[in-house]
């Protein structure tokens, strides 16, 4: 089990910040740029061929992201566990949406994989097989960020990047991090050898 009920802590959020950035409990908008503008840089040049799934997608604010920046993918899929969020990601993308849960439901295969903010509710455990059955979904890796730092919240999941190689290592993935962009944030990607 999650160390809180995902729907009843982003309920609470939504009621206060509506369909926003602080809705998804981002600190700001701009701290959400930022985590966007890096796991951009840690996805393949042109996007223009490839199936982008995005997990834990909220709004479709990484979709919109990209198009604001002319990369869109050549297919989305946005995935997310929480009903308000996905029938506001449709509304605003209009792309395929699809309700699950990454710790039960099948995964859709895709090109890639990015997941930004959506683990920082899990377990340890919880964490590291979401990462591994993104890992597995992906044809060439995964993208994702998590907090960075000792976990020892009832809240959040804050994990070190050498856990996320130690993992890498076991999954056979090249991994790429990527932290100091933001304070108590780093992001990872996973790719598959020779990918």
């Amino acid at each position: 089990m999650p160390r809180i009920s995902v729907h009843d802590f982003y309920d609470h959020v939504l009621s206060h910040y509506g369909d926003t950035a602080e809705g998804l409990h981002y600190q700001s908008a701009s701290s959400q740029q930022t985590r966007f503008r890096v796991l951009r840089e840690l996805l393949p040049e042109d996007l223009s061929g490839l199936t982008l799934a995005d997990l834990g997608c909220g709004f479709g604010d990484f979709l919109l992201y990209l198009q604001e920046h002319d990369e869109e993918p050549g297919a989305y899929i946005g995935i997310d566990l929480h009903e308000r969020m996905v029938e506001v990601a449709r509304e605003r993308t209009g792309a395929e949406i699809r309700q699950a849960d990454v710790l039960s439901d099948p995964l859709p295969p895709a090109d890639w994989y990015v997941c930004s903010g959506a683990l920082n509710n899990l377990t340890l455990e919880e964490t590291r097989e979401a990462v591994g059955r993104c890992y597995a979904a992906a044809g060439t890796g995964f993208a994702f960020n998590l907090l960075h730092g000792k976990d020892n919240s009832q809240t959040f999941n804050y994990r070190q990047p050498a856990e996320v190689e130690a993992w890498a290592a076991e999954l056979g993935a090249e991994v790429t991090i990527v932290d100091g962009y933001l304070h108590r944030d780093f992001s990872a990607a996973l790719v598959k050898p020779g990918a």
